[in-house]
């Protein structure tokens, strides 16, 4: 009795001293305890995605890949092996499991080693969520249990394990089951398969080592273990276990599953974000950016840039493999060292040191070989095994061996230099030979499979809404992983002939008219203060005499542009340009001003051809229309200024409403406007301050805010329909004329349209900026380094055979030298039968005070003739001719008495 009652002394001494220790542990650790209250309501660090208008994603960025499911959202096997895994006993333990510390405590006596850590689900969740050490440590054991034991009485077993398969780390950047799907295998959780979701299961001890990317044999060792633990835990069956333990592992690395790519669009919006809130707030806060840009358009804009400079590559030649790795061993080799097949070791080691390799490898060499080579978008890397009359074999990594065809050899004649062709070739080999390493692609407009090889000029587009700004499309180079370089937004370039509309907006609100005869004549200016004389020519140097403007815009007469300038003045052509959102200091103060040697971007020139587009106003441009948090909720949303004053009348898309809409509308906000004022009129009399809840916001009132008009809305129309002429015939025939881009309306079949072709000296950068429907656009091609020029082309009969009657149009037929309407304006083109394909013809209405009179096409004066010799002209209301045309003779009007002000710099 006595030692039964030393024994029970000694029992409750050790648990009141266990509990004072617990006791005081609480104490000593409790102030660096965090609430686990917290945990409701945090925001699981998610990164940022940035989508389309429409909603589809085009990128994701943040250190930590994240994809939030709700528990019901995940796979019941999934949910399986993760409990028989790492804590068999979750839905019965308090968030300590005691038969695991007794085993842990036994182990611990028995090694002497920390060696097994008896976490549960809920430790381990309260060691990741609040920053805890991985290390094994009893101080960090401690805090755990605490915490654990915390989050048991305050969350619900079912809270906490959502909780966890969204916070736990599984290697690769990614957290939660959600990001593990996608990073390893591509794909939502509900399309994984017991092997996937076993290696999953097999990742939180030790994610970055055994990860299926990283160490794929142990990555199946762990995947055993976790789906013996299913199997003893009777959760799967023997043969399910069988066949997912002998299952390859399938896990490579996934980037963000996007619905389409515009990177360079992302890259624009993610800088953006970046700005607004800081780099470590902007890719952990779950936003959801909505771009301007509607997917329609901006894959519309991606396959018309890629195409395009794929066309202008393949007319100017193939530039040859990118490595050879073996060839043929040939007779002449043979007879030139005097041996003969068989060879022996000697012989083929000293024919290989001198020649090269000329056996094909092992398969599993060339598979090597073409893994270590990068594809570049639709670039495929490619080795040629067999070569024929007019097709190859070939072999991919993905596509196993397949044959081109000559349809897919055929444009590719060598490049010599840039001015420069070799022959068309005639068979398969006069273009490669077996053994060379080569890209191949799947043209996107009929999936034939071509040899292929990456441009080396580059190309830009951004489209844009004239109503609003929003950006439509953009993109700023052939591939955003071999240049992060954004030409739509960062390339000031010289713009060339696309800077003439704004020189004839100027001449226009000057004394010109539409109808004023210019002499298109050469120009010959001695400099006394340089000792040279500045000869401006037209491209092709051919010139028309007298010639009205309208025709020489839509010819893009360079010395009339010039003569244009000099009516203005500089200073004051200089000041109207800004009109349009040129920066002053990047507009010379010289007469090249008028020929385009100013540098600007893309985006800025689509922007001043916008305002012409949409009757004069500024608009501004902008990429994002709104940004939502990880629930959906508006945190911002854009509001930009519109091309309308009043805007009653229009939707935010630019559309008119209907009359019966507008009515009922504006008839609502009066009546919000008048008890708005009432509330005002109540607080003064009340002194209250202000009307309080009767405040009327800028969202209730439906306001659109107005874009200043920067250009009279009658200039912005005689521009627009200038540039019309620009592409397309006009005239009938003695009379009939092609305007530069004459390519827009022949193709796309549509009357309105309007446009400007550019192209700089040496044609080192080409331009074709217009309107259509409602967009505006912009296209650039030129290379990088801005001395190299485009070139020129000669005939490849091999394409020319294809289509005999267009094939100077558009595509990689074109022959002659490049130009904006040879080299940019297809991309517009191309972007705009996609862009437009079911939306209608969008005319916009004559402004008031713009009068229509017929008139004699040579003088611009008034006729009675109503034959090819006359055409009708739109004038501002009091400019049109009062005059009649003498049949009999017409003199020039050349600008007599008109200071011409000096020129300070040659032309580029």
């Amino acid at each position: 009795m006595k030692y039964l009652k030393i024994f029970f002394i000694i029992c409750l001494s050790a648990v009141l001293l266990g509990i004072g220790t617990v006791a005081g542990l609480y104490v000593y650790y409790k102030d660096e305890l965090p609430s686990v209250e917290l945990m409701r309501d945090v925001e699981l660090q998610t990164p940022m995605r940035i989508y389309t208008k429409d909603g589809k994603l085009i990128s994701q960025y943040g250190v930590k890949r994240r994809i939030p499911v709700s528990l019901d959202e995940v796979p019941e096997t999934l949910v399986q092996a993760i409990i028989a895994t790492e804590d068999s006993r979750f839905y019965e333990h308090i968030g300590v499991d005691p038969i695991g510390v007794m085993r842990a405590v036994l182990n611990l006596v028995v090694t002497g080693e920390k060696g097994q850590g008896a976490s549960t689900l809920t430790m381990q969740l309260a060691r990741g969520f609040f920053g805890l050490t991985r290390k094994k440590e009893y101080s960090r054991k401690v805090k755990e249990v605490f915490i654990a034991l915390k989050m048991e009485q305050e969350l619900s077993k079912d809270e906490i394990l959502g909780l966890y398969l969204n916070k736990v780390e599984l290697g690769h950047r990614a957290f939660g089951v959600g990001a593990a799907a996608q990073v390893y295998y591509g794909k939502p959780l509900s399309e994984l398969n017991l092997a996937q979701i076993a290696t999953i299961a097999g990742l939180p001890q030790r994610p970055s080592a055994s990860n299926p990317i990283s160490n794929p044999a142990l990555s199946k060792q762990r995947r055993r273990i976790v789906l013996l633990r299913m199997l003893d835990e009777k959760y799967i069956t023997r043969a399910q276990f069988d066949e997912a333990a002998s299952a390859p592992v399938t896990g490579k690395r996934h980037g963000a599953e996007l619905d389409m790519s515009a990177p360079y669009l992302a890259d624009v919006v993610y800088n953006e974000m970046i700005a607004i809130y800081g780099k470590e707030i902007a890719e952990t806060s779950g936003f959801r950016v909505f771009t301007t840009a509607t997917s329609v358009h901006q894959a519309a804009a991606e396959k018309a840039v890629i195409r395009n400079l794929h066309d202008y590559d393949e007319r100017h030649g193939y530039r040859g493999p990118i490595a050879q790795i073996w060839k043929p061993l040939s007779a002449n080799v043979l007879a030139q060292e005097g041996l003969s097949l068989p060879l022996s070791k000697i012989d083929a080691e000293k024919i290989t040191l001198k020649y090269g390799p000329f056996e094909r490898p092992q398969q599993s060499t060339l598979e090597a070989i073409l893994h270590d080579t990068p594809v570049i978008g639709a670039l495929i890397p490619a080795l040629v095994l067999k070569t024929q009359a007019q097709s190859i074999e070939v072999l991919t990594l993905d596509y196993g061996e397949f044959t081109i065809t000559w349809d897919g050899l055929d444009w590719a004649r060598a490049y010599i230099n840039d001015e420069k062709q070799g022959p068309d070739p005639k068979l398969g080999s006069d273009i490669v030979n077996q053994g060379m390493l080569i890209y191949v692609r799947q043209r996107p407009h009929d999936n034939v499979w071509q040899l292929s090889q990456l441009p080396l000029v580059e190309g830009a587009f951004v489209a844009v809404n004239p109503f609003n700004g929003g950006v439509d499309a953009l993109v700023g180079g052939f591939s955003f992983f071999q240049s992060q370089f954004n030409r739509a937004t960062q390339a000031k370039r010289q713009i060339g002939s696309t800077v003439k509309p704004f020189i004839y907006a100027a001449a226009l609100d000057n004394g010109y008219t539409v109808a004023s005869v210019m002499n298109d004549a050469p120009i010959n200016q001695w400099d006394a203060s340089s000792g040279v004389a500045w000869r401006p020519q037209n491209s092709p140097p051919l010139y028309d005499g007298p010639i009205r403007m309208r025709v020489a815009l839509g010819k893009s007469k360079n010395v009339v542009s010039v003569r244009l300038l000099r009516g203005v003045g500089l200073s004051a052509t200089r000041d109207y340009l800004t009109k349009f959102g040129f920066e002053r200091s990047e507009i010379p103060l010289d007469e090249t001003m008028s020929l385009g040697s100013g540098a600007h971007t893309p985006l800025e020139l689509a922007t001043g051809i916008a305002i012409i587009a949409n009757g004069g106003f500024a608009i501004r441009p902008y990429f994002i229309d709104r940004i939502e948090n990880g629930a959906g909720d508006i945190m911002w949303q854009a509001e930009p200024v519109y091309a309308c004053d009043p805007c009653d009348a229009y939707n935010l898309d630019g559309s008119l409403k209907p009359p019966a809409q507008l009515a009922k509308e504006q008839s609502a906000l009066q009546r919000q406007r008048d008890a708005y004022i009432e509330a005002r009129l109540a607080a003064q009399f009340n002194n209250s301050g202000s009307p309080n809840s009767t405040v009327i916001t800028k969202k209730e009132r439906r306001i659109m805010q107005s874009a200043p008009q920067v250009i009279p809305p009658q200039t912005a129309f005689l521009v627009a329909q200038m540039m019309r002429t620009a592409v397309r015939g006009n005239g009938r025939n003695d009379t009939y004329w092609l305007g530069t881009g004459w390519r827009a309306t022949n193709i796309l079949r549509r009357d309105d349209i309007g446009g400007k072709t550019g192209t700089t000296n040496d044609s080192r950068d080409t331009w074709f900026a217009g309107f259509a429907g409602d967009l505006v656009a912009t296209s650039w091609v030129g290379f990088d380094d801005n001395v190299r020029q485009l070139g020129r082309t000669s005939r490849n009969q091999n394409l020319i055979n294809k289509n005999p009657e267009r094939f100077n149009y558009i595509g990689n037929a074109v022959i002659g030298g490049e130009s904006g309407a040879k080299t940019a304006q297809p991309a517009w083109i191309m972007f705009m039968e996609n862009a437009l394909s079911a939306t209608p013809e969008v005319i916009n209405p004559i402004p008031v005070d713009i009068v229509r009179v017929r008139i004699d096409r040579k003088s611009g004066l008034l006729t009675r003739k109503t034959d090819s010799s006359s055409t009708f002209e739109y004038f501002k209301k009091g400019t049109q001719p009062t005059t009649f045309v003498n049949q009999d003779s017409f003199d020039l009007p050349i600008e007599a008495g008109k200071k011409q002000e000096p020129v300070f710099d040659d032309l580029f």
